[in-house]
């Protein structure tokens, strides 16, 4: 559902001058007052006198979660649950390669015990924007009777944000962190990538990003298809949690298969070019703040593939979360 109202939603809403990308990424990008009206990317970057010259511009990201769907508040702490909704838009900020500054804060309560609930969920709200250095410059309140549910709308900065379009064929793919398991309690209070977008920009161009929500195979197909390109995946590779090898002793499914599609990881998927993956693995975790792994290139042809015996490819297909599905 969610993809194909975006879709429908892209061609109905009318493109404006201050819009530098607009909905289909992690984040939408407006150009400040005075730069120039067009698009800023790694590759041809938006800049007021000179190419030399990158503009400065907005980034902002909204995500919504709600008791019962991403969350469940009868069994989770409630400061848990308010870090994670600063969190999880955190994540979009850094898979933009962006700077978070300010959140606009909107909490919808159950009429029962609001202030409390309230208070406990600022708790997890305020930690997690003193950890990021963010502002809460506003929001709303409201009461009903309903469930809790959160939305944030995160701001930040950048020059020549990293775009899901942005993927060239021949490119190294590349993973953060590992994959997998995070319904077992990290998805309360994921660790979102800001500090290694940052100092990925110290050290190499990263053509084309996404942050890992839906589920690491599913996000990677997304990405690829903005970029109208396909990967061949060294599926061994793939960086697999302790978390997802626990879960794998009763779910029935193996520990790679909960890397592939379980979801809210919230690591980033990343392509540079080849000299710049050399470089890359040349860093040490220290030196990137996490683990990067590459797991595969870029290559022209569309859809997700594996090398299997010989020189023949295998296409696999992407799997995990798809809003607006249920299991009826």
């Amino acid at each position: 559902m969610e993809q194909s109202f975006l879709a429908y939603l892209r061609g109905r809403t009318r493109n404006l001058p201050s819009v530098a990308v607009g909905i289909g990424d992690d984040a939408a990008v407006l150009n400040f007052p005075g730069t120039p009206e067009f698009p800023s990317t790694p590759e041809s970057p938006a800049t007021p006198d000179s190419a030399d010259t990158p503009c400065l511009q907005q980034v902002a990201c909204t995500d919504q979660i709600i008791d019962g769907v991403d969350f469940r508040s009868d069994s989770q702490p409630l400061a848990s649950i308010g870090y994670k909704s600063i969190a999880i838009n955190l994540s979009d900020i850094a898979a933009m390669g962006a700077t978070p500054t300010a959140a606009l804060v909107t909490l919808t309560l159950p009429s029962l015990n609001a202030t409390e609930i309230a208070g406990e969920v600022y708790e997890g709200i305020l930690e997690a924007c003193a950890e990021f250095n963010v502002a809460v410059a506003g929001g709303d309140l409201s009461t009903y009777d309903g469930p809790l549910a959160i939305s944030v709308t995160l701001l930040g900065t950048v020059t020549a944000p990293w775009l899901r379009t942005g993927a060239k064929e021949g490119d190294a793919i590349f993973v953060s962190g590992s994959l997998g398991g995070s319904l077992s309690g990290r998805h309360l209070r994921p660790i979102p990538r800001i500090e290694l977008a940052n100092r990925l920009r110290q050290h190499v161009n990263v053509n084309a990003a996404i942050d890992v929500s839906d589920g690491f195979s599913l996000d990677l197909d997304r990405m690829l298809a903005s970029s109208r390109v396909g990967a061949e995946l060294n599926i061994e590779q793939i960086p697999i949690s302790d978390a997802a090898h626990a879960m794998s002793k009763d779910s029935n499914r193996s520990p790679l298969e909960h890397a592939w599609s379980d979801g809210e990881d919230f690591e980033l998927i990343f392509t540079v070019d080849e000299s710049d993956a050399a470089a890359l693995e040349e860093l040490s975790a220290d030196d990137l703040s996490v683990n990067v792994t590459r797991v595969g290139s870029v290559v022209g042809r569309t859809g997700l593939w594996k090398r299997i015996t010989g020189s023949k490819l295998e296409r696999v297909f992407p799997q995990g979360y798809v809003h607006g599905e249920t299991d009826e």
